[in-house]
């Protein structure tokens, strides 16, 4: 029988990941079966550059810290070898990584998890993997913008310059606060009295 020493030694390693896991805004569950032990460095290097930690635990423990988080869901996952990626700062980045480690090697495989409080299945992990990352999508829609803004501007440009060869007097329309800009024709010289 555990001496209660060991009981309270686990009870406080338990307690110790719960608070970890409930300020965690990503918790993963993998198998990490078949990796090596340079490809398990490389890991954990890349994960702690995306500000991760990764661990490996006893099933039992991260089942009762779980159980602690109030986290439900995970129980039948929490079979065979088991690792747990934790991230309180972001969990992109660290799901990314995870998912790239696994497609290289085919004997580590994700087993689900929880992205801010959202317990998630490994397919809906991986899909939100595959999403591109905020500063990606941040310089595409900047990259859209411009371009929108670019074509407004050509076309504009084309319309003063056709009605400027028809003759026509051009208007801008500029905010409320700006004057409006008018381009006039240049006016015909006067005939003064004086030279007739």
């Amino acid at each position: 029988m555990a001496s209660e020493k060991i009981l309270n030694q686990k009870k406080e390693e338990v307690s110790k990941l719960a608070a970890e896991m409930k300020e965690a805004k990503l918790i993963l569950l993998t198998d990490y079966r078949g990796i090596n032990v340079t490809d398990d460095t490389t890991l954990r290097r890349d994960l702690r550059s995306a500000g991760a930690k990764y661990t490996i635990i006893k099933n039992n423990i991260t089942r009762r810290a779980l159980a602690e988080c109030g986290i439900e869901g995970l129980e039948e996952k929490l079979e065979g070898p088991t690792a747990v990626v934790m991230s309180s700062e972001d969990y992109l980045e660290p799901s990314k990584i995870i998912y790239k480690f696994s497609k290289d090697n085919e004997y580590y495989t994700i087993k689900g998890g929880v992205i801010e409080g959202k317990v998630m299945t490994a397919e809906e992990i991986i899909t939100i993997a595959k999403l591109p990352s905020r500063e990606t999508l941040l310089s595409m829609l900047a990259g859209a913008l411009l371009g929108n803004i670019s074509k407004v501007a050509v076309a504009l440009e084309q319309v003063r310059l056709q009605k400027e060869e028809a003759g026509e007097k051009v208007t801008v329309s500029v905010p409320a606060e700006e004057p409006a800009v008018v381009a006039e024709e240049p006016a015909a010289e006067a005939n003064t009295s004086e030279e007739a």
